[in-house]
C-alpha cells in the first residue's frame, strides 16, 4: 500500500497541525528461508483525521506476481471511535488476475491485485489491514533484498520493520535515522529490527523533487548482495545468454544496415530500428521482471520492456560484430546509489558500445544515437559484462542550444514583417522535433495566425520546418511574417519590449528567478546556450529616444551579455546567455547563483526601447 503524501525532503520546518491521516502502526516482518524464499507479513492501521483523506483511505490494494507469490489477507476492518469493529465482508473484495488464453501463461504481466473496501468509513475511524505474501522463488537465485523510506510529513506512531533470517546468511543491513536492534533466535536464526515514530509530522518546504538521495532519508535496507557489482553479475547470468544472435536476427541485421560498413553508421541504423520499431510493453511475469524475453519473441510481438530492447539491440549489434553490453541505471530522481545494495536502485537497462564509448537507451524514442535522455545523465551505471568501478553516464557540454536571427521591418503604419530563423541543437532540437512530429497537418496553415493571437497580435505568415522524422540533434525553423497589423503605434511617443517571436530555449526560458524561498537541496540541472539577434529596420521619421543599457553579467557557471545599438534607421540587439554547468546535479549554492543572476537578466530583458 502506498502511504499518503510521502516525501523525501530534508527541508522540513513547518509543523502540520492536523495531518489528513495518522498511522497508528506500520509493521512489516520478513521471514527468510534457507533457500531464500520468504514470507512477508504486513499490518498497518491508520486513522482518518480529515475528510479530504476519506476517498483515498477507503480502499487498499495489494499487488503481487501470481507465478512466484501468493497473497493471504488476514484481516481487514473498520473500527469506530467507540470501539465497534466492522469487518470487511467477502463482497467488499475485488480480485483482478492477469492470465493467458486457455490457462496459458500471460505474455507481458502476471501481476494481480487484491483490493478491499473498508465498510462505513467516516472521519475519526481507523482502518486496519494485515496480509501475508509468500514468495515461492527468489527474484535472483540465492539473494534477497528489501528497502523502505519514510517521509517526515506523514504521522506515524509506531513503525517497525524486521527481518528474520538464517544466522549464517551473508547479508548487510542498515537503518537510516531509525533505532536498530539485533537478536539471536532459536534454530540458528537472527532477527534485525528497526523502529521509528513521527508523532509530529513536519510540512516540507521543498518544491523541487528532481533530486532525492535516499541515504539522507528515514528508512532501512537489507540485502544479501555484497555490492552493486554482485547485482550486475546476477542480472547478467540470465540476461547475457539471451543476447546471442539467432539466424533470424543475423538476416534482419543485414537488411537494416544494407551495404554500410562504418561501425558507427551500422550502430545508428540498428539502434534507430529497435527504438522506432519495438514498442514498449512491461515485462512483469515472475522472474521475468529481471530476465529479458527471448529475442525471437520480442521480434514476433514487436514489443518489450527496457531489458528486451537492450537485449535485442545487443544481439543485433553482435550479428554485425559490434561490441556492446547492457548496463543498469536508475531512471528516477536518484543520482547516488544507496549505501546498502538494492536491486530497485537500478530499475532501467541501457546499452554501452565500448568501441564508440557511447551509452544508448533504445526505449527513449527519437533520441539521436549517443544522446541519453536528460533523466539518465550523470548517474552511476552498472556495466554488466565488463565491470567499471565508479562508472557514470556522461553529461554533455551545452546540452541545449538555440540561435535565433530575427530580421524585421517596421512600416510607417506600425505593421511588422520579416523573417525569424531559428537553429536548434542538442536537447532543444530533440524537443522541437518531438513538437513538430505531433503537429497535425491540418493545423499548420493557421498556426502563425494562432501563435500571433496568443501574443495579442493580428497577422499572417507561414512556418517552414525541417524534416521532423529524422533522429537528429539538429533542427531548423523559419517564421515568415507577411504582415503583423498595428505592432506599434506610429507616430509615438511609445515603448516596446524586444522579445523572441519563436519559443524554445530562449534567454527568458533559460534563466531562473528568485521565488522567495531559500534553496536548501540539490536539484537536477543542465547546461545550454541561447543567442538572439534582432535586426529591426525602422520607418523614416521614427526616432529612438532611449535604448536599454548594455549588460555583462556573470556567475561561476553562467554568463549573460546584451548590446543595444542603432545605426541610421537600423536597430540591432544582441543577447547571449550561456550556462556552463558541468554536472547533472546542482548544489544549493549553485541554485542561489542561478536565481541571483537570473533576476538581473530578467531586469535587462524587461527594459524597453523608447521611441517617438
Amino acid at each position: 500500500l502506498a502511504t499518503l503524501a510521502l516525501s523525501a525532503s530534508q527541508a522540513q520546518d513547518r509543523p502540520i497541525e492536523q495531518p489528513p491521516i495518522r498511522y497508528g502502526q506500520f509493521h512489516v516482518q520478513y521471514a527468510i528461508n534457507d533457500d531464500l524464499t520468504s514470507v512477508e507479513t504486513r499490518q498497518w492501521s491508520l486513522t482518518v483525521l480529515q475528510a479530504q483523506a476519506l476517498e483515498w483511505a477507503k480502499k487498499a490494494t495489494i499487488s503481487h506476481s501470481t507465478s512466484v507469490q501468493k497473497v493471504e489477507v488476514l484481516q481487514a476492518f473498520t473500527q469506530k471511535p467507540d470501539g465497534r469493529r466492522i469487518d470487511a465482508p467477502k463482497d467488499n473484495y475485488q480480485i483482478q488476475t492477469s492470465q493467458g488464453r486457455d490457462s496459458a501463461s500471460p505474455a507481458f504481466s502476471d501481476f494481480s491485485t487484491v483490493s478491499v473496501v473498508f465498510p462505513d468509513l467516516a472521519v475519526g475511524d481507523t482502518v486496519t489491514l494485515s496480509y501475508r505474501i509468500l514468495q515461492s522463488e527468489p527474484i535472483f537465485p540465492g539473494h534477497f533484498d528489501t528497502a523502505f523510506t519514510f517521509g517526515r510529513d506523514t504521522a506515524y506512531d509506531d513503525v517497525r520493520i524486521s527481518v528474520d533470517f538464517p544466522a549464517a546468511l551473508k547479508a548487510q543491513y542498515a537503518g537510516r535515522q531509525m533505532q536498530q536492534s539485533e537478536e539471536l533466535l532459536a534454530g540458528a536464526r537472527k532477527r534485525v529490527t528497526w523502529q521509528w515514530s513521527n508523532p509530529k509530522p513536519q510540512r516540507s518546504t521543498r518544491r523541487d523533487y528532481s533530486v532525492v538521495n535516499s541515504n539522507n532519508e528515514v528508512g532501512a535496507a537489507f540485502s544479501t548482495f555484497a555490492d552493486y557489482r554482485a547485482i550486475a553479475v546476477a542480472y547478467g547470468l540470465r540476461a547475457s545468454p539471451k543476447a546471442v544472435p539467432t539466424d533470424r536476427l543475423r538476416t534482419l541485421a543485414q537488411e537494416i544496415v544494407g551495404s554500410r560498413t562504418d561501425t558507427r553508421e551500422q550502430a545508428r541504423l540498428l539502434y534507430e530500428w529497435v527504438s522506432t520499431k519495438i514498442t514498449y510493453g512491461g515485462n512483469c511475469v515472475g522472474i521475468g521482471t529481471v530476465v529479458p524475453r527471448d529475442v525471437d519473441k520480442v521480434l514476433t510481438n514487436r514489443m518489450g520492456d527496457c531489458k528486451d530492447h537492450a537485449t535485442l539491440l545487443q544481439a543485433l549489434l553482435a550479428a554485425r560484430a559490434i561490441a556492446s553490453e547492457q548496463a543498469l541505471i536508475n531512471a528516477g530522481n536518484e543520482y547516488e546509489l544507496p549505501r546498502v545494495p538494492q536491486v530497485g536502485a537500478v530499475n532501467h537497462v541501457i546499452n554501452y558500445l565500448p568501441d564508440l564509448n557511447l551509452y544508448i537507451d533504445a526505449t527513449a524514442k527519437h533520441q539521436p544515437l549517443g544522446v541519453l535522455p536528460l533523466s539518465l545523465r550523470g548517474k552511476p551505471v552498472l556495466h554488466v559484462d565488463r565491470w567499471r568501478e565508479g562508472a557514470r553516464t556522461p553529461v554533455p557540454a551545452l546540452a541545449r542550444r538555440q540561435t535565433t536571427d530575427s530580421r524585421l521591418k517596421l512600416a510607417p503604419d506600425g505593421s511588422l514583417s520579416g523573417t525569424v530563423k531559428v537553429h536548434y541543437e542538442g536537447d532543444a532540437a530533440i524537443g522541437m522535433r518531438e513538437w513538430a512530429r505531433q503537429l497535425p497537418q491540418e493545423s499548420r496553415p493557421d498556426m502563425v495566425r494562432d501563435m500571433l493571437r496568443g501574443m495579442g497580435l493580428n497577422g499572417q505568415g507561414s512556418l517552414d520546418l525541417a524534416d521532423a522524422t529524422a533522429m537528429s540533434d539538429k533542427f531548423d525553423l523559419t517564421l515568415n511574417l507577411t504582415r503583423v497589423d498595428r505592432f506599434l503605434r506610429i507616430p509615438g511617443p511609445g515603448a516596446f519590449f524586444v522579445m523572441p517571436l519563436v519559443g524554445g530555449t530562449t534567454v527568458g526560458n533559460m534563466v531562473q528567478t528568485d521565488d522567495g524561498e531559500p534553496v536548501r537541496y540539490d536539484t537536477a540541472c543542465t547546461s545550454g546556450l541561447a543567442a538572439e539577434t534582432y535586426t529591426i529596420e525602422l520607418p523614416k521619421g521614427m526616432k529612438i529616444s532611449g535604448l536599454p543599457p548594455a549588460a555583462k553579467l556573470a556567475s561561476s557557471v553562467q554568463r549573460y551579455e546584451a548590446s543595444y545599438t542603432q545605426k541610421g534607421q537600423t536597430l540591432q540587439i544582441r543577447r547571449r546567455f550561456e550556462d556552463s554547468t558541468p554536472g547533472a546535479v546542482c548544489s544549493p549554492a549553485i541554485g542561489d547563483e542561478y536565481r541571483k543572476l537570473g533576476g538581473q537578466v530578467v531586469d535587462n530583458l524587461k527594459a524597453q526601447v523608447l521611441y517617438r
